[in-house]
């Protein structure tokens, strides 16, 4: 019997970590919901607070995953990996001890550089080392992050705890997880080719040669849209249904909570037949359905109808992000890769604040109704963008993916 070989064996591994990295990516936008009505009574800020707080997020988001092509250039992402967590979980911890608001603020913004980073990162080498399998089952467990952070906020104050207790339970994982990250770094540096020997790196163009290529500009769009396709609904379905369809507020807070799920069961599902399917045209077939979806939203021929739309919403749009970022290397090239999904990254957190706060304003000039509206004119967008995205650049073979 043959023993598996080095490479074979580090993919359970590498896998592992990088699901663990996307639950540690979800689990602070969980935790900061919950915890904000006792975190700005213990710093003395108003309410609205929050907006700035998240404002300043993201800016350290957008910075850190917009460069990390750069980063990567020069770091093994090990190293990367190892970093960007360790600075996840120094702001976490912050938050936990601060006793002041500025403070929360700058570890705010550290606590976006970490995030952005690992994200971009662990997508780039996805992307070249993942099945599409894996990197939707990646997305997944972001959304396992994000559902388990209200529920460690809630069990501290249920247990007569303070808010910060739970950042001290998240901080503390993060550090564990850096350590080991710091631990595994070598294993991430070599790629496998399908015989299972080393594979010889391509190198990395520079970040201005990849911003010169109108397919990247075309992706970012396409993830500037989807992303706000995504937030938009989340944020805005729910104000849509008690404001102005007169939904009962705890049967719009189960119908948003469905919309979640059905994301979340999307990818799952999809995980599972990546790689039996034609993935291009999977995708067509579920951006289609995506727009359908948002028609029975926003038109409600009925209550029953239009809950399904804004569940089919969801559950065809699950596999986009993934997806797309597994396609992106053969559509920009192999040595534009690194850098233009961190672009990509980026966009994404953009179009998801800048889209969903048009929305807002456009709703509240021309009432709620036009945020199902909204939601359709961006799906239909955005699979418009997909065709053409598909259709520029190419020509190269996909790498051989591990992990799936």
């Amino acid at each position: 019997m043959t023993p598996p070989s080095p490479a074979a064996s580090r993919r359970p591994l590498l896998a592992s970590l990088a699901f663990l990295a996307f639950v540690s990516l979800g689990l602070p936008d969980g935790l900061l919901g919950v915890s904000w009505p006792s975190m700005r009574g213990d710093l003395g800020v108003p309410l609205d607070a929050l907006g700035l707080l998240a404002a300043v997020q993201t800016a350290g988001y957008l910075t850190s995953s917009f460069l990390s092509g750069r980063v990567l250039r020069v770091q093994p992402i090990g190293t990367v990996l190892a970093l960007s967590t360790l600075a996840a979980a120094v702001a976490l911890l912050g938050f936990a001890l601060t006793p002041a608001w500025p403070l929360l603020l700058a570890f705010g913004f550290l606590a976006g550089l970490g995030g952005g980073a690992v994200d971009a990162g662990l997508n780039a080498y996805g992307a070249r080392h993942f099945s599409a399998r894996t990197l939707n089952w990646l997305h997944a467990f972001f959304g396992l992050g994000t559902t388990l952070g209200p529920l460690i906020v809630t069990a501290v104050l249920g247990s007569g705890n303070v808010w910060r207790w739970s950042y001290v339970i998240v901080g503390g994982a993060q550090l564990a997880l850096a350590l080991t990250f710091f631990l595994t770094r070598r294993r991430w540096v070599t790629a496998t080719a399908p015989d299972g020997e080393s594979a010889a790196p391509v190198p990395a163009a520079r970040t201005r040669e990849t911003l010169r290529r109108p397919v990247v500009w075309l992706g970012m769009l396409t993830f500037f849209l989807y992303t706000g396709v995504e937030a938009v609904t989340a944020q805005w379905s729910y104000s849509l249904l008690t404001l102005g369809r007169g939904v009962p507020e705890t049967a719009a807070g189960l119908f948003v909570s469905l919309y979640w799920g059905s994301l979340m069961v999307g990818r799952i599902l999809f995980g599972a037949v990546a790689n039996r399917v034609p993935l291009v045209g999977t995708l067509r077939l579920c951006l289609i359905a995506s727009v359908a979806g948002a028609l029975l939203f926003w038109l409600e021929p009925t209550r029953a109808l239009s809950v399904a739309g804004l569940m089919m919403i969801g559950f065809f749009l699950a596999p986009i992000f993934a997806s797309l970022i597994s396609l992106t290397p053969g559509r920009v090239g192999q040595a534009h890769a690194d850098s233009a999904i961190g672009f990509q990254v980026a966009a994404a957190g953009l179009g998801g604040a800048a889209l969903t706060a048009l929305v807002g304003v456009l709703s509240r000039w021309g009432g709620l109704e036009l945020i199902g509206a909204s939601v359709t004119v961006l799906a239909a967008l955005l699979l418009a963008l997909y065709e053409v995205f598909m259709r520029v650049g190419g020509g190269e073979t996909a790498p051989e993916r591990v992990g799936g």
